[in-house]
């Protein structure tokens, strides 16, 4: 049941994201949906420390009601790059 709440959620931008610019390498990261913003502050660490393991540094995080079209954006080349939404560790959907 809380996967068709959230799926429909995310369909109209209403579920929760964690947004995470970095400064180098310059890119934003979109990982969700979740369903509360508390589900998505308890995750966000565990995405920063897969990005600071992968050698992103600088980092502004955020979470926010959106519904991202990419969710990988690198700045520096103005690129989007299509990611399919795949777990990254065992707390996410």
């Amino acid at each position: 049941m809380k996967e068709v709440l959230l799926s429909i959620l995310d369909f109209f931008g209403l579920a929760w994201w964690i947004e995470i610019i970095t400064q180098k390498p310059h890119c934003t990261y979109y990982f969700g949906p979740f369903l509360t913003a508390k589900e998505a502050l308890v995750a966000k660490t565990g995405y920063i420390e897969d990005l600071e393991m992968e050698g992103a540094m600088d980092f502004h995080v955020f979470i926010k009601r959106c519904k991202p079209n990419n969710l990988t954006v690198d700045d520096d080349l103005g690129e989007r790059i299509d990611r399919k939404a795949s777990p990254a560790f065992s707390g996410q959907f």
